[in-house]
């Protein structure tokens, strides 16, 4: 006869279950979908940009010189005009540029409607500070785990973007000074999203309403967005080019002013001096890390007003 023995329990160790938990994780979770859309996107825009990459010989073929009949080593032009590569990628690589100049505004309605004005609108926020989560540490999670993911997706990505460009030439990428170009191509890239953030959870904050704090959000980054546009060559000195006679700036040049001097009537004869207001392609890194000191700035304050603005509100 065999007599069963009674199961046996496992031995408590004490230890809690293993697995992701804490407020950053909590807002993972809550906000999955977002995060989800957003790795799907640095996914296809990397894609995108590692295709770039593959076909930018044959584009850079596609914008060389020909003639006709080929001779003297250039291809003829009927050869050169059947390659579609260079308008392909243009086109990508302006899609990329401007995708990453415009981020800031999603950002910024997704941050004031979706991660603040609803969990305050809903009252999950307040749940969560019954639950011995303060609301300054509350707000702190909410702005860290998203700026973390903000700052290292859009790095990678401008570092790929910088990586597909090759050679920069701007018959194929577009002028360094164009507004897109100019925010895809530098640290701007990362500061302006955080911008987007902080504006609108500081919106979120406000209103309190999902729907009002996206609008405002979005509506006060575009204002950022457009008045630092408006603005940015006088972000750092020009410099000037006078000269005698007649002369061109290079492609390069951001050109600010042109004026020439002629004889005794204007329009008529030869030019007796010529004088240029411009940005040399040089000053690219000074207006880059001038624009990006003042976003960030606006980031810094507006955060310093999201927290100063809960503790009234919400002691």
């Amino acid at each position: 006869m065999t007599t069963a023995l009674p199961a046996t329990a496992a031995p408590d160790t004490g230890r809690p279950a293993r697995g992701p938990r804490g407020l950053t994780w909590t807002v993972l979770r809550l906000h999955r979908t977002a995060l989800i859309v957003w790795c799907l996107a640095l996914a296809a825009a990397a894609a995108v940009l590692i295709w770039m990459y593959a076909i930018g010989d044959e584009a850079r073929r596609g914008m060389s010189g020909c003639a006709t009949p080929a001779t003297n080593g250039l291809p003829s032009c009927a050869a050169v005009d059947a390659i579609t590569a260079d308008e392909t990628y243009s086109a990508f690589i302006g899609l990329i540029s401007t995708s990453l100049s415009y981020l800031i505004f999603p950002v910024a309605a997704w941050a004031g409607g979706a991660l603040i004005g609803r969990e305050l609108e809903s009252g999950t926020a307040r749940l969560a500070w019954t639950q011995s989560v303060t609301p300054a540490r509350w707000l702190a999670a909410k702005l860290a785990a998203p700026a973390a993911l903000l700052t290292a997706g859009t790095g990678g990505l401008l570092l790929v973007n910088l990586w597909a460009r090759q050679d920069d030439d701007p018959n194929l990428v577009g002028d360094w000074y164009l507004p897109d170009v100019f925010l895809a191509t530098g640290p701007t890239a990362l500061a302006y999203p955080l911008a987007g953030l902080a504006l609108g959870a500081l919106a979120g904050l406000l209103w309190r309403r999902a729907l009002p704090a996206a609008g405002v959000g979005f509506a006060v980054t575009l204002v950022l967005y457009n008045v630092l546009e408006r603005y940015r060559d006088r972000l750092w000195p020009t410099a000037t080019r006078s000269e005698q006679g007649e002369f061109e700036l290079p492609r390069s040049a951001w050109q600010q002013d042109w004026d020439i001097t002629w004889g005794r009537y204007p329009g008529e004869g030869t030019p007796v001096s010529t004088s240029a207001t411009f940005h040399p392609r040089s000053h690219f890194w000074p207006l880059q890390y001038v624009e990006t000191g003042i976003v960030l700035a606006v980031a810094a304050a507006a955060t310093l007003a999201a927290f100063r603005l809960l503790r009234r509100r919400m002691p």
